[in-house]
């Protein structure tokens, strides 16, 4: 199976004066943060929130540094994350494909809007809520519920 990559704007929103920068992401489905190499941290002058431990494929764990925040931008589309610093390419990873409800197309490898929404990007937010007391008083709706 092919790769999958998306033109995307990365830019510091702390830094309105700096450049976006533009680049082809690595879509990768598997992965739920955004991932940027060390020199993308530098040059949007990101700010190291803290550090993270990641499990990374092979099953090694490894600290990075989670750095942001950082406005991703897919053609009239954007959304704010952190990112982890690490590798050698930009990954666009689950967490801000959902957030501007892309959609991965492997047929023809692109990524786009969802075309169910092509206009506003659609949030999925579901929980199930419980109809009896927990605990002897209720379920608070700000919480899941099984």
């Amino acid at each position: 199976m092919g790769h999958v990559f998306a033109d995307i704007e990365l830019s510091n929103p702390r830094k309105p004066e700096f450049e976006a920068i533009k680049i082809k992401a690595l879509a990768d489905t598997g992965a739920l943060m955004l991932c940027i190499p060390e020199h993308i941290a530098v040059q949007l002058s990101l700010e190291m929130e803290s550090m993270r431990e990641v499990t990374v494929a092979d099953g090694r764990s490894q600290q990075f540094p989670y750095v942001g925040p950082i406005k991703v931008k897919f053609g009239k589309r954007s959304c704010y994350v952190g990112a982890l610093v690490l590798g050698d390419e930009v990954l666009l990873g689950a967490v801000p494909m959902e957030d501007m409800d892309l959609v991965v197309n492997l047929g023809p490898g692109e990524i786009t809007v969802d075309p169910a929404s092509p206009n506003i990007p659609r949030a999925r937010v579901k929980s199930k809520i419980r109809s009896r007391p927990v605990d002897g008083g209720m379920c608070h709706v700000a919480r899941p519920c099984c």
